[in-house]
């Protein structure tokens, strides 16, 4: 299940997604990300979720590969629908003992799960169709403006790219820790919660020595290679705008637009039924 996580790993595809300006990316995955915490109905995150769709068909990136990567947060979807489903108040459905569910915790547990899993999906995108330089170049860039109050947002950006591709790095790791634990008769699938967390602490202990290892061989390596940070510092490759990014940059304005007037979809709804209502 580590390996299938997703999140700060690069796909390479030829695809019109691939090509774009690492800024234009970002900025798109800014706004999606604000926009579903804008929905407020079921209805748009459907509909957000065929558009987020129609991106994965043009990055040519295999669904299932892109859904795999779901695996990582199913105990997080888990916790996240019985909460809901057990907390929220409302017209009850069944009731069992001090267990109560009712038709709204129902709702908010599969609207959050929606919210989630599309989250996910669109931050995996971004990290999928971006190499960790892009990611880079495209974050200094956007923060640049921030310069002018002596934020250094060329270390911000380094450490945020460099903590994204750790990620798939430090997941592998702790795989083959694991299965070399389990080979040495290390139990982590039986026992309780509390027993499986015990287990975990001889995986803990070498996956951050690993880990630190990992940081002084790459701090090393970029000081073997002069590396001084911002100062002075040239790219091979200077970020510029094209046609498709302004075409693309338009879509997510249309898009967003579109998904934020689902906000208004069941009072658009109740007042058609109104208005036919009268007439009937």
């Amino acid at each position: 299940m580590l390996r299938d996580i997703t999140i700060g790993q690069y796909y390479s595809a030829d695809s019109v997604i691939h090509r774009l300006d690492p800024r234009t990316k970002l900025i798109g995955t800014f706004c999606f990300i604000v926009i579903l915490f804008l929905i407020k109905g079921v209805y748009g995150l459907l509909i957000a979720g065929l558009l987020l769709l129609l991106i994965v068909k043009a990055t040519k990136i295999p669904l299932w590969y892109i859904v795999r990567g779901q695996k990582s947060i199913y105990i997080l979807l888990m916790f996240t629908v019985v909460l809901n489903m057990l907390m929220v108040k409302g017209d009850v459905l069944v009731k069992i003992g001090f267990i109560t569910i009712t038709r709204e915790g129902i709702y908010t547990a599969v609207f959050m799960a929606m919210r989630l899993i599309l989250l996910v999906i669109g931050c995996s995108l971004m990290t999928l169709t971006t190499t960790p330089l892009q990611l880079t170049d495209g974050l200094e860039r956007l923060l640049r403006p921030l310069k002018k109050i002596k934020v250094p947002v060329h270390d911000i950006s380094m450490m945020m790219s460099i903590a994204l591709r750790f990620i798939p790095i430090l997941m592998e790791e702790t795989d083959k820790i694991m299965k070399a634990q389990s080979a040495r008769g290390a139990d982590f699938e039986s026992g309780s919660i509390l027993q499986r967390a015990k287990a975990l602490i001889p995986v803990l202990v070498p996956l951050v020595i690993s880990a630190f290892r990992r940081a002084d061989e790459l701090a090393t390596a970029m000081e073997a290679r002069c590396y001084r940070g911002d100062e002075g510092r040239t790219r091979m490759k200077e970020l510029k705008y094209q046609k498709r990014d302004h075409i693309a940059k338009l879509v997510i304005l249309v898009g967003c637009a579109g998904l934020y007037m689902t906000r208004f979809l069941p009072s658009i709804t109740q007042t058609f039924y109104a208005i036919t209502g009268l007439f009937s």
